[in-house]
């Protein structure tokens, strides 16, 4: 007996799916025994590969809690529910795997300038204590001892 996809094998093949876009793919996720829930994965598209034929995949990479996870798609699975292209980029290469240790190195760079940020800080006065210290400023001046302000 041949059993037929549920899957819409024309609109994949025609889906606009590039690297350097932003796609949101709802998987359906298994929870009872033929119960199913929609689950949505937002990222970077890196790669596709093997075009439009049978076994094509295209990778999502997305930041989560500040670690990277990746998944591998197949194009035609039936456990995708629908798969939307949030946003599309232009880039110059059709594997973007380089964004792994981009990503990496300027996470680092940030935490090295909120490192030096976290040890220049100041101490900002709040507004009561600015509006005390200009009330004994102004006393000291009608008094006529010009005190020393910090």
């Amino acid at each position: 007996m041949i059993q037929i996809s549920p899957v819409d094998m024309e609109a994949r093949k025609n889906l606009d799916l590039r690297p350097g876009g932003t796609a949101r793919v709802w998987q359906k996720i298994e929870e009872e025994k033929g119960k199913y829930r929609l689950q949505a994965f937002e990222g970077l598209v890196l790669a596709r590969k093997h075009g439009t034929e049978a076994g094509a995949t295209f990778t999502v990479r997305k930041v989560s809690s500040g670690v990277g996870v990746e998944k591998i798609f197949p194009l035609y699975s039936p456990m995708i529910d629908k798969v939307e292209i949030v946003k599309r980029a232009r880039v110059r290469r059709a594997k973007l795997y380089y964004i792994r240790d981009k990503v990496a190195r300027e996470a680092r760079r940030q935490l090295r300038r909120s490192r030096l940020v976290r040890t220049d800080t100041q101490e900002i006065p709040t507004e009561s204590e600015q509006k005390v210290a200009a009330k004994k400023e102004l006393e000291s001046v009608a008094a006529g001892t010009p005190e020393k302000s910090e």
